[in-house]
């Protein structure tokens, strides 16, 4: 499931296996959109929007067990997890075992899906299913079987593991990739962000870890509840306790702290040779937190800088004025760390210090003046205009409300977005900048580049 957000450009994403094979309840433009939230006696919060349109609904159950919390040497521990999870449960009170091909023609039988995904900061299970009484009821005992009872099964990960190393020694003969992991260690050093899935790191980790890692990360108390479809209050609470009822009962022990990513004291530049026509740069630093009370100002603000497409400052200056690049873009991908700022070009290889100099002052004079009154005016105009694209289906929504839920933003938090939006004025955005980008402190990596 993707929303695109326009601070980040990046689609937020929810991949969970096979598609339900209906179409999703468009919800239109509307904006007005209750959230409910309430606690579980577990300690699980749930947050509800009622969407009747159509008998299904999207659940999303998210716990902190993203790769944040992956030990160094074991790079990849939760997302190869939540990738066995649907591999097979195992034998329990609750019913015989079920293999991977079991499980998969248990949840074609009723037309419903179930998997998990860990992003940086979440291991996140979700359910899709259409609502009669009976459908959705099976369909929560196997979800909620597969949440707490997977079996992991060392066979299979024996064979996956295989696999995935064999995928990661293909990707990295690709420039996109060497630039994306050189550009991760150098912003983010030593901090779990920038850490990196490897053969040697997936080699050290066995199904005894996964078990640990499940263990201490997919526990009802700490569980982020998020439904949308055609469910009423106490119908949602119903099916959030099946979902979560094999689950241990109990307070949940706090994690350790993570360490925030920490500044760049100084530029740095790296400059990767590989043989190809088009060199793949990337620029950037440390950006913000998803709290930060800056997120409104840099959303508009990164929009006219370079998240807007052909409208922005960096593809009218790299792109239409000097041709040095068909597309360039930049982001800023808060978590509950502060995600990298980016900026993303390819050229062709004879260019790249040029395009790289353009870059660098673009992002120089835009940091120390800001926009235009012109260009925050259109810039607020496309982001209001294009709000009802990030909520025209269920899927979308429900991305949306997992949002709220996850950092713990206010119920209204879309009924407001526009506002927030259209408060942001010239000076929000100036300090902003100033308070986050340092230009001449970026890292800059290129890959292909002529020398």
């Amino acid at each position: 499931m993707f929303v695109i957000d326009a601070l980040t450009r990046r689609p937020w994403c929810r991949p969970l296996g096979l598609a339900l094979g209906l179409a999703a309840c468009s919800l239109g433009a509307q904006a007005a959109l209750p959230v409910q939230h309430w606690i579980q006696p577990s300690g699980a919060r749930v947050y509800l929007v009622e969407s009747p349109g159509i008998p299904m609904v999207d659940v999303q159950i998210d716990f902190d067990g993203g790769s944040r919390r992956d030990p160094a040497a074991q790079a990849g521990l939760a997302a190869v997890t939540a990738a066995l999870t649907s591999r097979g449960v195992r034998a329990s009170a609750s019913g015989p075992a079920l293999d991977e091909n079991a499980l998969g023609e248990a949840w074609a039988d009723l037309g419903a899906s179930f998997g998990a995904s860990a992003s940086a900061d979440r291991l996140t299970f979700g359910l899709r299913s259409l609502t009669d009484p009976e459908l959705l009821s099976r369909a929560a005992d196997l979800a909620s079987r597969q949440l707490a009872e997977p079996s992991l099964p060392e066979a299979v990960w024996r064979r996956d593991r295989e696999r995935l190393v064999a995928s990661l020694k293909e990707a990295d003969t690709r420039p996109g990739t060497l630039a994306g992991k050189a550009f991760a260690e150098a912003v983010y050093g030593r901090h779990p962000y920038g850490q990196q899935m490897t053969a040697q790191t997936l080699a050290a980790i066995s199904v005894a870890d996964m078990q640990a890692y499940l263990a201490r990360s997919v526990q009802a108390c700490s569980a982020r509840v998020s439904l949308v479809g055609a469910l009423n209050r106490a119908q949602a609470d119903a099916l959030t306790r099946q979902l979560l009822a094999r689950l241990p009962a109990g307070p949940c022990q706090a994690q350790p702290a993570v360490p925030e990513v920490a500044a760049l004291a100084a530029a740095r530049e790296q400059a990767l040779p590989f043989s190809s026509a088009q060199a793949h740069v990337l620029m950037g630093q440390p950006g913000i937190r998803r709290n930060d009370p800056d997120y409104f100002a840099l959303l508009v603000g990164n929009y006219i800088l370079g998240g807007g497409g052909f409208v922005s400052r960096l593809t009218s200056e790299v792109r239409e004025k000097r041709g040095l690049s068909y597309s360039v873009y930049s982001y800023f991908a808060p978590g509950l760390h502060a995600g990298a700022f980016t900026v993303g070009l390819q050229t062709r290889s004879d260019q790249t210090a040029e395009a790289v100099r353009v870059v660098r002052e673009v992002l120089t004079r835009y940091v120390a003046e800001g926009p235009t009154e012109a260009e925050l005016q259109a810039a607020k105009d496309n982001l209001v205009g294009g709000f009802a694209l990030r909520i025209d289906t269920n899927k979308k929504l429900l991305d949306n409300v997992a949002n709220i839920a996850w950092n713990d933003l206010p119920l209204n938090y879309l009924d407001t977005w526009t506002q927030q939006v259209e408060q942001v004025r010239l000076e929000d955005i100036r300090a902003a900048l100033v308070r986050h980008l340092q230009p001449d402190r970026l890292v800059t990596v290129t890959v292909g580049a002529q020398p």
